[in-house]
């Protein structure tokens, strides 16, 4: 065992993980690789392996992340049978006469779509499929509809049943289904302002999303368009009472609506005869994928915060926040400003695996809402998925995008900025307006 001062220690735990992080090395190993060999230079082998053991053994056995396979079984069912992909075409014929129509139609999808999946690789995939194409092919600038896409597909990691929201709620010891109420509004916010955008900017330059010519789109009586919708909205207005429902009627905790949620996917693939074994098959193993995915991070990240804490880290970074001068909100610009910059190095779940509990006590002490506060980081972290190097909804949609379109990673990233624009002026905006985020929670049935 070495003798180290906890500042030292911090800056080798903090500057160690970011720095091997950038050799490319899955973060899981990275993670893992500091804090065996750090924990062993200052506790020695037999303590360090008792608390990296415990610690990982006591997450992967906590009730809450029972959530994270169903829903992420749920979301791979309906986006794997398909049954959600009638609404965009329903959408797609009502709103593409409009200027910027199609990329709106998108935002839309993509804001039922969140709602429904809550996997954001799921939703990033599904839009790049489905609205990409018909967007570019009909003169859309590549950029807005590039753009539109990865934003809309991003409200996936925000909107109710969010994967990371089911995560993060219980490192900051929090109710998932008041985290689940709370990102409600500022979800539906920012698909609002997402639309406002791309509305007003195809209205001052037409040539960025073009009307598609009256003689190609399809004549139809308002009541046959009003019976269509009606009929493809039913699986999502399904699946959302299902989950959200019943955890705003106080019917079920997340962890139980998030099996009636599962229940209702199969069901709903069942009626429309989409469900099949093949099916089955392979939901359950993407369902394996992800879940062992998610649970192995946070393991392995909730046995480096062991260490982290065992050695004092805590209250250095607690200090050192607390006496950033101008006061709480300079000290609460901090935490976003690190947020921020983890997200264009690090994957979502390792900062939410290691900041949250080493920040939740900075944040306490600052005299704020947790619940308000918990939310504008996961608000934040919606810029994490849009900014390069790491940016994974870009480079998703990059991946999946057909060569033939020509869509380059440097139109999505000159189509994202706005987007990431419109996300900070948000925070902004529930900053001043903390109603936006509290109102829900503070109406749920106990």
């Amino acid at each position: 065992m070495i003798e180290l001062s906890e500042q030292v220690v911090t800056v080798l735990m903090l500057g160690g993980v970011l720095t091997l992080v950038m050799t490319g090395f899955p973060i899981a190993f990275v993670i893992a690789s500091v804090a065996l060999i750090m924990g062993s230079i200052l506790f020695g082998g037999a303590t360090t392996y008792h608390i990296l053991y415990s610690r990982m053994y006591s997450m992967v056995l906590s009730y809450p992340f029972l959530a994270v396979p169903l829903f992420t079984f749920m979301g791979v069912i309906l986006q794997m049978s398909g049954i959600v992909e009638e609404l965009y075409t329903v959408l797609y014929e009502s709103m593409r006469g409009f200027r910027g129509g199609l990329a709106i139609v998108t935002i839309v999808f993509g804001t039922i779509l969140a709602a429904c999946l809550g996997v954001i690789t799921a939703s990033v995939t599904m839009l790049t499929l489905i609205a990409l194409g018909p967007m570019v092919t009909r003169g859309y600038d590549k950029s807005i509809a590039s753009g539109s896409v990865v934003a809309a597909g991003t409200l996936g990691i925000l909107i109710p049943p969010s994967i990371m929201l089911v995560v993060y709620a219980p490192q900051a010891g929090l109710s998932i289904g008041q985290m689940f109420m709370a990102a409600f509004i500022p979800g539906l916010t920012l698909s609002a302002c997402y639309i406002a955008y791309v509305g007003i900017r195809c209205y001052l330059n037409p040539r960025l999303g073009p009307p598609v010519s009256e003689d190609q789109q399809l004549k139809a009586s308002f009541l046959v368009k009003t019976i269509k919708l009606l009929k493809a909205l039913l699986p999502p207005v399904l699946i959302i009472l299902a989950v959200l429902g019943t955890i705003f009627l106080g019917i079920a905790p997340p962890t139980e609506a998030a099996a009636i949620g599962s229940l209702a996917a199969v069901l709903l693939a069942v009626v429309y005869r989409k469900m099949t074994w093949d099916l089955a098959k392979r939901a359950a193993l993407e369902t394996l994928r992800v879940s062992s995915f998610v649970l192995l991070i946070a393991g392995i990240c909730y046995a480096y915060v062991g260490v982290f804490m065992s050695a004092g880290c805590g209250e250095i970074v607690k200090n050192a926040i607390l006496s950033v001068p101008g006061g709480k909100w300079a000290s609460f610009g901090v935490v976003m400003f690190i947020v921020f910059i983890l997200g264009m190095f690090i994957e979502w779940i390792g900062i939410v695996f290691i900041i949250v509990p080493i920040l939740s006590p900075v944040i306490t002490a600052l005299g704020f809402d947790p619940l308000w506060a918990g939310m504008m980081v996961c608000i934040n972290l919606q810029m994490a998925f849009m900014t390069p190097p790491m940016a994974m909804s870009v480079f998703v949609c990059q991946g999946v995008a057909p060569p033939e379109l020509g869509v380059t990673l440097k139109d999505i990233i000159k189509g994202v900025i706005p987007f990431i624009v419109i996300v900070a002026i948000c925070l902004l905006l529930f900053s001043i307006f903390p109603k936006f985020i509290t109102l829900l929670p503070s109406l749920m049935i106990k």
